[in-house]
């Protein structure tokens, strides 16, 4: 009997009985009297492409870890399907983990690498080859099976690791900055060719990175991790356009969020750098005296009759450029342009932001005022 495809992409999906979606319930990690994890709740659908994004030392890939079953979960529970795996030994939770080194054993041919790990477990020789076939046929890797991994790329590498996983046919793909190691060029690729392999086999991923753009390109869902605890959830363009506070509005976006701090005088917003002060939101306390101010590059608009800024820098890179300004107080900010009319190094402009495209947060908490 055909399995069911999921018309929104096209996956394969599973009846109820056969779902494997990940649930974490109150986790938390210590390691001796230092918490790194603090209580996290998260559910992440089956067939869900979930990454976990954040700066370094933020807790993601000792989350990924507490998953996998190789860090021992210290307190709440870890749910992959119906099962609860929280104290699982990690072989037998239906997980298949790819690191950012490939980990090939190099005397093996690709065929014998993604094969290993079956072979190990006394799986039938024919069996065996079925899978490793059906999985280099996805990854693109069948003219590569009897090559060793020193005649690879550091591309293919990482399809041989994949493939690896596929093989094993797990319920969960667990990525831990798989191409940290791969120049730019093969990082782009690589990309691609995760996406397109959530898309065709349909399977649970979640994946760890701290580079936000692989996280906009590839997620379903994003979770942005800081100190150990859950800032913000959802689709990257939810977390993009409506982010609940400074920390996640500053961390999603290339480049990033400009911040001003600004005053608010007689229910407006004004800082000597904009032509046009801003009408304060509801949310803002009536005793407020200052707030920060938060607009992306492209929505600030060049003012050419006024003065107010000087372009420090320009970096024109075809169909965009991106000036470098100083305000009048010493305050930074970025500007995307994209007209024929492009600033120059040491040309002076003004600037001016529609309200509707203008955030406004809290200068002490950094919590957004809506």
């Amino acid at each position: 009997m055909a399995v069911p495809r999921d018309p929104r992409k096209g996956k394969q999906r599973q009846d109820a009985s056969d779902m494997t979606g990940v649930t974490l319930n109150r986790a938390i990690k210590r390691y001796g009297q230092t918490q790194v994890i603090h209580g996290i709740d998260l559910q992440i659908e089956d067939g869900e492409f979930c990454v976990f994004v954040g700066p370094s030392g933020c807790g993601k890939s000792t989350l990924l870890r507490m998953i996998a079953g190789l860090e021992e979960t210290s307190e709440g529970e870890i749910h992959i399907g119906a099962r609860d795996v929280t104290h699982m030994d990690p072989a037998k939770r239906g997980v298949a983990m790819v690191f950012q080194t490939y980990a090939l054993y190099p005397h093996m041919s690709v065929a014998e690498n993604m094969g290993f790990g079956l072979r190990m477990n006394g799986v039938a020789k024919s069996e065996i080859d079925q899978k490793v076939q059906e999985a280099s046929n996805i990854l693109k890797l069948d003219q590569y099976l009897k090559r060793k991994p020193k005649a690879l790329s550091g591309g293919q590498r990482q399809r041989v690791a994949i493939g690896r996983a596929i093989v094993r046919g797990p319920e969960v793909f667990l990525f831990d900055e798989p191409l940290s190691n791969l120049d730019a060029e093969l990082r782009v690729e690589m990309r691609v060719e995760i996406a397109r392999l959530h898309n065709e086999i349909g399977a649970t991923m979640i994946y760890v990175t701290h580079d936000q753009v692989e996280a906009m390109t590839m997620a379903d869902k994003i979770v942005v991790l800081r100190d150990g605890r859950i800032e913000q959830v959802g689709a990257p363009m939810d977390l993009y356009r409506d982010p609940d506070n400074k920390f996640v509005a500053g961390f999603i976006g290339s480049p990033a969020m400009n911040f001003l701090e600004c005053d608010v005088v007689d229910g407006m917003v004004r800082h000597p750098a904009l032509t046009d002060a801003i009408p304060v939101t509801s949310s803002v306390p009536t005793n407020a005296s200052r707030v920060t101010l938060g607009i992306r590059p492209e929505h600030i608009q060049i003012d050419r009759a006024s003065d107010s800024c000087t372009v420090d820098l320009t970096e024109a890179l075809g169909g965009v450029s991106y000036s470098y300004l100083l305000t009048p107080n010493g305050d930074k900010l970025i500007v995307e342009e994209r007209e024929d009319e492009r600033s120059a190094q040491g040309e002076r402009i003004g600037i001016s932001v529609k309200p509707e495209r203008a955030m406004l947060f809290d200068p002490e908490n950094g919590l957004r005022l809506r």
